[in-house]
């Protein structure tokens, strides 16, 4: 069979955006990706069924890779490299928690400078962002995005695992002054744990001038203790926001944006809905995911991972990867199949797939 030029699959999406985690690794144990506490544990298993889930399991963390199974910085901008060939046009760097990493602005200033790529960002839970800022901005990096789930010191402990409130603040704040722009915060939603902060949340976005993002909780934690019941549809959020504010929609250019758009009716900042679990988006899906230990995913949600380090690692040519990487493409499955009778978690939670 003969494989498109572009990277496309076969349901005639083309690929334009490329998700790339720079370690397994996070400082924080957010109670979506990798809850610790006891106290999570049952939250999640007896909140909502008890009968179902008598026993809670045993909270377990994954085993992190070592350093030799990471890819390197020149393994990491060689791939980017082929992958802008092939028509992608967004990098976004994400972990586990990317500032982790030791030297991360020496790999920006390799990925800033590739012809073709016209966006470089990255996604960060913002701890370290105050130490790094400036360096990552002289690098290259063009945009940020944090991940900040409460505006209240003890629920943002309780979501994290960890009390870093102040410090994500500051790095907002410093990303701002640095004029990394937009400067987005996303903030996962779940019943029961920070739903009744989505008002504050959106109102901190208008007066700080923010494109906040509210994301339907995803069944990616560790714990795998997932429930459907916890997820608060993006439907509610908007009418709960709609009834505090208006909201003027924005309309995009872009089909395979993630987010539906709405800014405030004085025009300082946006917020987003990202709704995977009750309005899928994978009909116009334009996204792959590169994992630090060097695996292609070609969903978020993938069953199956595809072997690029082994290929480099072998002396593979750049022709041999490319059309590695074409042929993997194409079989990019035509949607997740969350909410259905046949759905599976994958095996690694959102810290090892690279958010």
């Amino acid at each position: 069979m003969m494989l498109p030029k572009l990277l496309s699959d076969s349901h005639a999406r083309v690929m334009r955006d490329l998700r790339v985690s720079l370690t397994d690794r996070c400082n924080f144990r957010c109670l979506y990706c990798l809850p610790e506490t006891e106290e999570a544990a049952n939250f999640y298993r007896t909140k909502f069924d008890p009968v179902r889930n008598p026993n809670p399991e045993k909270l377990k963390l994954p085993e992190w890779k070592p350093r030799s199974e990471m890819l390197s910085f020149e393994e990491i901008e060689r791939l980017v490299r082929l992958f802008v060939e092939l028509g992608i046009e967004k990098v976004r760097l994400t972990g586990g928690e990317p500032l982790l990493r030791q030297g991360i602005e020496m790999l920006i200033a390799r990925l800033a400078v590739i012809p073709g790529l016209q966006d470089l960002a990255m996604t960060t839970n913002g701890f370290h962002f105050v130490k790094k800022g400036r360096a990552l901005k002289e690098a290259g990096l063009r945009r940020i995005s944090f991940s900040m789930d409460s505006l209240g010191q003890a629920n943002f402990k309780r979501m994290t695992g960890r009390d870093g409130l102040n410090e994500v603040l500051a790095g907002i704040a410093l990303a701002k002054t640095l004029g990394l722009a937009p400067v987005k915060v996303n903030a996962v939603v779940i019943r029961g744990i920070n739903d009744h902060e989505i008002e504050r949340l959106a109102e901190f976005a208008r007066s700080e001038h923010l494109s906040f993002r509210f994301i339907e909780f995803m069944p990616l934690d560790s714990s795998r203790a997932w429930l459907k019941e916890m997820v608060v549809p993006g439907k509610e959020i908007l009418e709960r926001l709609q009834t505090r504010f208006t909201l003027k929609p924005i309309a995009s250019a872009n089909p395979s944006e993630t987010a539906r758009r709405w800014a405030f009716e004085d025009g300082r900042g946006e917020i987003g809905i990202i709704a995977p679990v009750s309005e899928p988006f994978c009909g116009h899906c334009n996204r792959l995911r590169l994992t630090a230990d060097g695996k292609i995913r070609t969903c978020l949600f993938s069953l199956h991972e595809h072997d690029l380090k082994s290929l480099l690692r072998s002396g593979a040519s750049n022709e041999q990867l490319t059309e590695s990487v074409r042929a993997i493409v194409w079989h990019k499955e035509a949607s997740h199949r969350i909410g259905k009778s046949d759905f599976v978690q994958p095996a690694r939670t959102m810290s090892c797939i690279g958010g």
